[in-house]
């Protein structure tokens, strides 16, 4: 990470409709208070993509940023070529 305070995130592309935005997936794995299983928390990030370069199922690595509409605040940095890096 760069020795700023913002956050990267490595997610999966679920959609790329939209004209310079891609929505992206994260998941991860949180621990339930009472009954100790592992349960998967998924959220979806409104992503700025400039060049419109994302395809559906590309892993990217993503920044917060400045809000660039109501629902974006995350920038594209750059695709992530593992196959599986979310586990």
């Amino acid at each position: 990470m760069n020795n700023s305070n913002k956050k990267e995130i490595i997610g999966k592309v679920i959609s790329d409709r939209m004209n310079k935005s891609i929505i992206v997936k994260v998941e991860k794995k949180v621990k339930h208070k009472l009954y100790k299983k592992y349960i998967n928390k998924i959220t979806k990030f409104y992503v700025h993509d400039e060049l419109n370069s994302c395809k559906i199922n590309d892993f990217v690595l993503i920044k917060e940023s400045r809000p660039i509409s109501k629902m974006k605040s995350w920038i594209f940095i750059k695709k992530i070529s593992i196959n599986n890096p979310i586990k």
